[in-house]
């Protein structure tokens, strides 16, 4: 027997990076909690895709969470937001001699400044209304250097920063700001990281795959589903008692 589905929520969700991976765990777990969902991203077909699988609570927008004025304009279409969960990510990795400054930019463009953007847009109305949840996608990255992920690493760094800023700053209200740190997750983004270790070090698919799960004390890659768990929790109405934290999810590897 299938479940009925859930009864809307009345809450506006928005999610970037919304189409794939992570960001698609997100839309479909808000949206099974009752949540209606928007779902943004750049590329309008895989957009289209995620739209269909929330029951008839999710949309679409596209935008490029590095350009301000589409954000700004995003925000003020969509009207008030009640979870903004700034998923968007970049990754590349190499030596810092080797880092360019292209890449780097890159980076934190997507990683740090999208989400001090969407944050920035969506957290005067929260404020107004003395009721929101912000909830970062970050990595362990953000806790921790890892060899030849300086632009990734201080980008994440950077997106952790700004949640406990913002938390300092709604501290008392009804708003919250807090960050989710996964390991690596069964994601397009792992899968590149595995390309770049086959290219790298000449090992196998297998073997970087399984160098990856050994990185953590899972032993294994996170699913999706799993950070979205997380996601939820932090943006539910009664976690307003968090605020300004990191939930870590690697089994223990970092304990903050």
């Amino acid at each position: 027997m299938t479940a009925a589905p859930a009864a809307c929520t009345g809450r506006l969700a928005v999610v970037t990076g919304g189409s794939r991976g992570i960001g698609r765990a997100v839309v479909e777990r808000l949206a099974g909690d009752g949540d209606r969902v928007v779902a943004v991203g750049r590329d309008a077909g895989a957009l289209r895709d995620v739209v269909g699988c929330g029951g008839g609570r999710v949309s679409a927008e596209v935008c490029d969470v590095t350009d301000e004025a589409a954000v700004d304009a995003l925000f003020a279409r969509l009207g008030p937001v009640d979870v903004l969960v700034p998923n968007a990510g970049a990754s590349a990795a190499a030596p810092l001699d080797r880092t360019t400054v292209e890449d780097w930019e890159r980076q934190i463009a997507v990683n740090a400044t999208g989400v001090f953007l969407c944050v920035r847009a969506a957290l005067a109305g929260m404020r107004a209304r003395d009721s929101g949840r912000i909830v970062v996608v970050a990595s362990t990255a953000a806790l921790a250097g890892q060899p030849y992920t300086a632009a990734y690493t201080a980008s994440k760094h950077a997106a952790v920063g700004l949640v406990r800023a913002v938390a300092s700053e709604v501290a008392g209200t009804g708003v919250t700001a807090n960050a989710v740190c996964p390991a690596f997750v069964e994601s397009e983004m792992t899968d590149r990281s595995v390309a770049r270790i086959v290219s790298a070090t000449g090992r196998t698919d297998e073997q970087a795959r399984q160098a990856l799960e050994r990185s953590s004390p899972l032993g294994r890659l996170l699913a999706p589903s799993e950070v979205a768990h997380a996601v939820a929790f932090l943006a539910d109405r009664r976690s307003g008692a968090v605020n300004g934290q990191t939930l870590v999810l690697d089994g223990g590897g970092l304990q903050r």
